[in-house]
C-alpha cells in the first residue's frame, strides 16, 4: 500500500490528478477493463470514472477498444512516462520564455530604481511599543565596543531585562564601555536601584543626574534610539527614532558626555554599585 501511495504521488507530480494517477495505475495491472471494472479496481467513484477515462485517452495515456461494452488499456509506463515529461518540460520552456521576457521588461525598472534613494532611509520611526522594545533589544546586541543610555521612565524592557545584563557582560569581558546615567528620582524607587545593582554587578557604569534630555541609546558611535517628546501632544506622548548615522551618533555621544562628567557617580549615590578600578 505504501509503495502504491508513493507511486501515485510520484505520478502527480508529473502532472497527473489523483483520480488519472489512481486509474491508470489500475489499467497497467491487467490487459483491458471497462469503465466499471477500473472504477472498482481504483476505487474511484463510478460517476467519475468515465471523466477520467476520457482524459487519460486525451493525454495518449490510455487506448479505447470499442465492443458491446467498451474497454480501455494503459499505455506502456515508459512511453506514458515519456508523454507526460514531454508536458513537463514544454511547460518549463514556457516558463522560461516567459521569466526571460519578463527579466527584460522588469531590469530596466529596477537600473532608473537605484538611482532614487529615500533621503532619510536612515531613519526609522517607531510608535508600536512591541516594536520599539525590539529595536531596543536589536541595539544592544549590535554593540560591539561602547553602549551608552540615558534612562528614563518608561522603561521598555522587562524589569529582570536578563538580556541587557548578558549584553553588558559581553561587552564589559570584551574590554568595552557600558554607561547608563539615571534620574536622581530613580533612588527613591527600590525596583530601579536593584537594577542598577545588578547592571553595575555585570560592569555597567552607573550616574545620576536632575534631568535628562530625552530617552537614549548610543552604540559604537554609529546607532542611535531616542524617544522624540511631542511637545504638542504633551509630554506623556513620544515618538522613537532609529537611527543608523555615525555623524549624528558621534555628535549625541559628545552630548551624553558632557552631561556624564556633572552627573554624580553610582558608587557615591547608591551603596554596592562600585565599579572595577579603573572603570
Amino acid at each position: 500500500m505504501e509503495l502504491e501511495d508513493r507511486t501515485i504521488s510520484d505520478l502527480m507530480s508529473l502532472g497527473l490528478a489523483r483520480y488519472e494517477a489512481r486509474v491508470y495505475l489500475a489499467l497497467i495491472r491487467r490487459g483491458s477493463y471497462t469503465a466499471a471494472e477500473a472504477a472498482r479496481e481504483a476505487d474511484v467513484p463510478r460517476q467519475r470514472v468515465y471523466d477520467v477515462l476520457d482524459a487519460l485517452v486525451r493525454r495518449q495515456l490510455a487506448t479505447t477498444h470499442p465492443g458491446r461494452v467498451t474497454t480501455y488499456s494503459a499505455v506502456t509506463p515508459e512511453l506514458a512516462l515519456a508523454r507526460l515529461m514531454a508536458v513537463q518540460r514544454e511547460s518549463v520552456d514556457r516558463l522560461e520564455r516567459v521569466s526571460q521576457t519578463l527579466a527584460g521588461a522588469l531590469q530596466p525598472l529596477w537600473t532608473q530604481g537605484q538611482d532614487h534613494t529615500d533621503p532619510l532611509d536612515y531613519i526609522e520611526i517607531l510608535r508600536d511599543p512591541k516594536r520599539i522594545a525590539e529595536r531596543f533589544a536589536d541595539i544592544q546586541h549590535q554593540a560591539h565596543h561602547e553602549l551608552l543610555t540615558f534612562c528614563k521612565p518608561p522603561f521598555v524592557a522587562p524589569a529582570e531585562n536578563t538580556e541587557g545584563i548578558a549584553v553588558v557582560r559581553r561587552l564589559h569581558r570584551a574590554g568595552g564601555t557600558v554607561r547608563a546615567i539615571y534620574l536622581d528620582d530613580a533612588l527613591d524607587d527600590p525596583g530601579t536601584l536593584e537594577h542598577v545593582r545588578r547592571f553595575a554587578a555585570a560592569g555597567e557604569e552607573a550616574r545620576f543626574a536632575p534631568e535628562l534630555p530625552l530617552k537614549l541609546v548610543i552604540a559604537d558611535s554609529s546607532l542611535v534610539l531616542c524617544d522624540m517628546p511631542d511637545p504638542v501632544a504633551g509630554a506623556g506622548s513620544t515618538t522613537t527614532l532609529f537611527i543608523e548615522h555615525p555623524a549624528l551618533a558621534s555628535c549625541l555621544r559628545l552630548a551624553f558626555h558632557t552631561v556624564w562628567t556633572e552627573a554624580v557617580p553610582g558608587a557615591e549615590a547608591v551603596p554596592g554599585t562600585e565599579t572595577e578600578p579603573g572603570r
